[in-house]
């Protein structure tokens, strides 16, 4: 081998050993994994978050740039009885369909953790209303309120329990508990999967140790059931939370946000000001009022996380 090739050689390996050193640095590997990621999120998250925050100070409409108000879409809000009236329906809806959901999807998680025939296929029969797409639930719950052809209202009459249909979509209260009825029923798989999930963790030993000590099937919930699926159950709340709490596409298909404004969520309040409307500034304003609520559920998943280090026995950070 030359003198000439023998330092060519020499330096391509210095270059080599250099790149994979480089390759080889830990940050630089945590950059490179995340960059697409976020990259992703700039453009689908953060970008679409940032354009709306700005749009809420200002008084954009459709096919008009506007000029920045401050808070006068905020001062508007606050002074509109439509608006209080979507925060008040907002809360109510989410807690009282979170409260069903749970309350039923606990019940289903418990039932399918003992030893059933079929189990296999109850738990994907259970799965049917979470699989089916929004819009196909959202016109079946239609003609079941439908006040000329509902089948509650059919089975009531022929029962003799009433003389007349229901009218559940056109009247405030009805049209209420309609929806967080079918709310409930969509949501209640998503619930019960993930819980029964959190049960599979549970060491069947501590049953085991609690039966030999005599304790009851109330005492065995309380004491190892509960405590154990806790942190699951918190995160899995909080995102049921949010996922009610953004429901549009139910609320919409159903009742338009009627009668008279009466089934109005902060969302679907949102799109008739901002898209139907044309007032982009408003719409955006309304949708901004929704940030603190959905920071709250943020927060009580990061809290339940906490609380399941305590458990496991570290330190919190």
């Amino acid at each position: 081998m030359s003198v000439t090739a023998a330092e060519g050689w020499v330096r391509r390996s210095q270059d080599q050993s250099w790149l994979s050193k480089l390759l080889d640095w830990k940050p630089l590997l945590v950059v490179m994994c995340l960059l697409p990621a976020v990259g992703l999120l700039l453009v689908f998250l953060t970008y679409p978050l940032g354009l709306g925050i700005w749009l809420a100070f200002t008084d954009t409409t459709i096919g008009r740039s506007g000029v920045w108000v401050g808070l006068e879409n905020f001062e508007y809000m606050m002074e509109d009885p439509i608006f209080w009236n979507a925060v008040f329906f907002s809360v109510f809806y989410t807690a009282v369909a979170t409260v069903g959901k749970f309350g039923l999807g606990l019940w289903l998680a418990l039932l399918l953790n003992n030893h059933l025939p079929f189990k296999s296929f109850l738990r994907a029969i259970i799965l049917l209303p979470w699989i089916v797409p929004t819009v196909l639930t959202a016109i079946a719950f239609w003609w079941i309120y439908n006040p000329q052809f509902s089948i509650i209202s059919w089975v009531f009459i022929e029962l003799g329990l009433r003389d007349t249909n229901i009218d559940f979509i056109n009247t405030a209260w009805p049209a209420r508990w309609s929806l967080i009825g079918a709310n409930i029923w969509r949501g209640i798989p998503f619930v019960a999967i993930s819980l029964l999930a959190g049960l599979q963790t549970i060491s069947p030993s501590l049953y085991e140790a609690a039966l030999l000590d005599g304790s009851t099937g109330w005492q065995r919930f309380r004491y190892i059931t509960f405590p154990m699926l806790l942190p699951i159950l918190a995160i899995v709340m909080t995102f049921s939370i949010i996922f009610t709490f953004t429901d549009f596409q139910l609320v919409y298909a159903i009742t338009r946000g009627g009668p008279v404004n009466a089934t109005q969520l902060l969302a679907t309040l949102a799109f008739q000001r901002g898209i139907s409307g044309g007032q982009l500034g408003e719409g955006a304003a309304i949708a901004v009022a929704m940030l603190p609520f959905l920071i709250f559920a943020t927060l009580f998943s990061y809290f339940a996380l906490a609380r399941r280090k305590w458990q496991q026995g570290e330190a919190n950070d």
